[in-house]
């Protein structure tokens, strides 16, 4: 009966050979053909000692575009060399990997999925690993200390799900300790971490070095990892604890019990407009706003949130939704209607994006008018801003109609005197109306929003009113008294030029 051919995995351990096991040199001196992952490690030249025989896949690293790649024409290598090898004595072929098989390895990984389905045995040989001595130089146990082992291309995503500590593997370049450095954007005051370089050589590196300092302190090559104590706190972490807060309080707190749906409404809408008027108050160049209206900003925006998580905790309570059911919806929401960035529509414009965006909103709510989905309940100048657009969307805009700024002055003028001659009337509110309408469609062909615009003007008006009052006060009257005084009534409003 002829026996299967075999392919035994060792590993080459953390250093140099004296790291290599009794088992793994036994296999390297009896096989029939030994080939090394790479020569690029510090053991490699011994076991090359031992087997002169010996091949490595170094070339494939020259020719391959990617790891993946390199990594498939290994695997493609050695299982097609262990079918060749079934006619020698013994039919094993030694594949010699750095450090241990089982940690890191993804050739290891890709011949336990094909081997079997070659006709070639597997046999991976435990090994010792650069984490044994990682563990030992950082003197902490990674069980004890809960410690998570990443590849150092995963670190962004694993700055938003915990706060460590991590290991960071495969930190083979300047490049790639950079981009795990921007992985945090605010890192904190004393951030720091742990360079862990060429472990069980004579230049040994361990350096505790500021979180700058990470892609500056040294050369990193395939030896090189990091350990990251403590990450900032994680976003989902926070928002999991305050959802636990609002769930207690709607246990235990009186008021909160007493709440549906429909009483958050008020508190829901009056929040919106408190964290608008926060984040106008920022400015045109928000960096450079003050710090008490950057924090202000931040506690209405927590304020907006605290509404969505009480909805959510009601729903929950209700079986009808909860939080994370309202986070995956969004998710799949953003991905289905951004096909530009997560599928292959095309999209060179922020108007393609608006257009996209509107066309897979109609086809997944499956609207039959143009005008659906707009609410009768928005302020009404947003309501018209948005109903431009739509109209727009179609060519039925007010530049597409053939309107422009004489046109809106002649309706500007025509509605004006018939608000004054059916002063009261039902004509009057009529033509305000219009006025109003078309105003703001004016203002939405031109992409200003003239909800925003009004509000805007609404504050200059106030602080208008104040300067007036502190004119008042310093002269000791009341506000009307001062007016009353004047020889004409001083101006609120700024003066405008004509409208064409």
């Amino acid at each position: 009966m002829t026996s299967r051919p075999v392919i035994a995995v060792v590993g080459l351990g953390p250093a140099g050979p004296e790291h290599l096991t009794q088992q793994a040199a036994e296999l390297i001196d009896s096989a029939g053909v030994v080939a090394l992952r790479t020569a690029r490690h510090p053991a490699a030249a011994a076991v090359l000692e031992r087997r002169p025989d010996a091949s490595t896949f170094d070339g494939e690293y020259e020719q391959g575009e990617s790891f993946e790649q390199v990594y498939e024409a290994i695997v493609g290598a050695l299982l097609s060399t262990a079918r060749a090898a079934g006619r020698l004595t013994p039919a094993t072929v030694c594949y010699a990997v750095p450090g241990s098989p089982s940690v890191a390895e993804r050739t290891v990984e890709l011949l336990r999925e094909r081997a079997p389905a070659a006709g070639v045995d597997l046999a991976v040989v435990p090994a010792v690993s650069y984490l044994d001595l990682a563990w030992d130089r950082l003197r902490i146990d990674p069980v004890a200390g809960g410690v998570r082992i990443l590849d150092a291309g995963g670190f962004a995503g694993a700055v938003g799900e915990a706060a460590g500590p991590l290991l960071l593997a495969q930190t083979w370049s300047r490049q790639v300790l950079s981009d795990v450095k921007l992985g945090i954007e605010e890192p904190a005051a004393g951030q720091r971490a742990v360079l862990l370089h060429h472990l069980g050589l004579p230049d040994e590196v361990v350096a505790e070095v500021a979180w700058s300092e990470l892609d500056r302190t040294l050369e990193p090559d395939h030896l090189t990892s990091v350990f990251v104590p403590v990450l900032p706190p994680a976003p989902a972490a926070a928002v999991a604890s305050l959802a636990g807060t609002v769930a207690t309080l709607r246990q235990r707190c009186p008021w909160d019990r007493a709440q549906t749906h429909r009483t958050l409404l008020r508190h829901l809408l009056e929040e919106s407009y408190e964290a608008i008027e926060a984040i106008e108050a920022l400015g045109d160049d928000p960096s450079r706003a003050p710090a008490t209206v950057v924090a202000h900003a931040e506690e209405e925006l927590g304020d907006l949130l605290c509404q969505v998580i009480f909805h959510a905790t009601l729903g929950a309570e209700e079986g009808l939704f909860a939080l994370d059911g309202i986070a995956r919806r969004l998710e799949g929401k953003l991905v289905a209607r951004h096909p530009h960035v997560f599928g292959s529509v095309h999209a060179e414009t922020a108007d393609d994006v608006v257009r996209n965006w509107e066309r897979a909103k109609d086809e997944e709510k499956g609207r039959c008018h143009l005008l659906d989905g707009i609410p009768s309940a928005m302020p009404a100048l947003a309501r018209a801003e948005k109903i431009e657009r739509k109209l727009a969307s179609v060519g039925l805009g007010w530049d597409e109609s053939g309107s422009g700024p004489r046109e809106l002055a002649a309706l500007v003028t025509s509605r004006l005197d018939r608000v004054r001659l059916d002063e009261g009337g039902p004509g009057a509110e009529e033509a305000a109306g219009d006025l109003l309408v078309a105003l703001a469609r004016y203002l939405a062909g031109r992409r200003l929003d003239p909800e925003a615009a009004l509000r805007r003007a609404l504050g200059r008006l106030g602080e208008r009113v104040r300067l007036l009052e502190t004119s008042a006060a310093a002269e000791g009257v009341s506000l009307d008294e001062w007016v009353s005084r004047q020889s004409a009534p001083p101006p609120v409003h700024e003066p405008q030029p004509p409208l064409c």
